[in-house]
């Protein structure tokens, strides 16, 4: 049965986790965020109380 013979499958195995762990994180982690979120936490919303005629 050659289903049961791990040589050409072992190799392809091996070549895939190759290219998951070094090459494609490599990739995602050169990507550039372009919007940066630490200029939306620095704005401070305006507060201004409501005027309540009936209260």
């Amino acid at each position: 049965m050659p289903q049961l013979n791990p040589s050409p499958w072992f190799m392809i195995l091996l070549f895939s986790w190759l290219v998951l762990i070094t090459i494609i994180p490599l990739k995602i982690m050169k990507h550039t965020i372009t919007n940066d979120p630490t200029m939306l936490a620095a704005m401070q919303p305006e507060i201004e109380p409501w005027n309540w005629p009936w209260f």
